[in-house]
């Protein structure tokens, strides 16, 4: 579906286009009769009034109705976003609340079964508000240091007590679509950590432009690889998940200009690495 601001340019250029054929229509059909320059302005004119009748009803039928409809689906979005996040956060507190009144064993690990599908939940509810906001407005893009981002981002897949974590970074300063790019190497690092034991180390690395994530995880075959960005596609239908990470790293990269490669091995591991010269700052 075009943006509204393409669907205007669309159509500006074939208004434009059918104004320029009608008065070339015009001028031929005066030239033929030998008609004088002034019958042509004449008829010029005319042709310009009718066009910009004709624009006129068009931005009406068209433009206007389709507006109201926007704004009515922003209106509506907003409101859904705003209810999905007070359940959430209604999850949140109360499951902190409970997990200080229980002691026993059973009970804990029930309570931390739901404060992780809380987190995948935030987590769907945040990729959520970003494509909505993505879709209605042009995403600025941010200078930052790719290093402090990363070491971020890896204390909070800390938190989960899982894999281990091998960095290896240096400093580095890009300029992209920020919450883009948290939510394009957090689905790396998850890909990585579903598929590996969890005493498997989850290795990092920065260095000479290119950004690294690799495990020693189950990994995968030719016939895998080859399907790995289809959205949906799970190489493993018993691991948790929707499938549409990689497709959504890959759109991600596509529109920064990243070139993305993926090396992976049955039994061995999967290595994932951006090549991030197209959007680094010199200094």
């Amino acid at each position: 579906m075009l943006s509204r601001k393409k669907e205007i340019i669309v159509a500006t250029v074939i208004y434009f286009v059918t104004m320029f054929t009608l008065l070339t229509a015009v001028y031929r059909f005066l030239e033929t009769w030998h008609l004088s320059a002034f019958n042509f302005f004449i008829a010029g004119a005319l042709v310009l009034l009718v066009a910009i009748g004709w624009g006129y009803v068009l931005s009406v039928l068209i433009f206007a109705p389709k507006k109201q409809m926007e704004d009515t689906l922003t209106s509506l979005t907003n409101d859904i976003i705003h209810e999905l996040n007070i359940p959430l956060s209604t999850i949140k507190a109360n499951t902190a609340m409970l997990k200080k009144t229980m002691e026993d064993e059973k009970s804990l690990k029930r309570i931390k079964r739901i404060e992780d599908a809380s987190v995948r939940l935030k987590k769907l509810y945040d990729e959520l508000v970003y494509s909505i906001h993505k879709e209605m407005h042009t995403i600025e893009k941010e200078c930052f240091d790719l290093q402090t981002l990363l070491k971020e981002r890896i204390e909070v897949f800390k938190e989960q007590k899982r894999n281990p974590f091998e960095l290896t970074l240096e400093p580095y300063e890009i300029e992209v679509d920020k919450i883009g790019f948290e939510q394009m190497f957090d689905n790396i690092v998850s890909n990585a950590m579903k598929y590996s034991p969890k005493d498997a180390p989850i290795h990092v690395t920065l260095n000479n432009h290119i950004l690294s994530v690799e495990d020693e995880g189950v990994g995968m075959g030719p016939t895998e690889l080859l399907r790995v960005h289809e959205r949906y596609y799970q190489a493993d239908d018993k691991k948790d998940g929707e499938g549409i990470g990689l497709a959504l790293v890959k759109a991600y990269c596509d529109e920064e200009g990243l070139d993305i490669h993926i090396k992976s091995e049955k039994g061995v591991g999967t290595n994932v690495s951006l090549n991030m010269s197209k959007v680094h700052v010199s200094a």
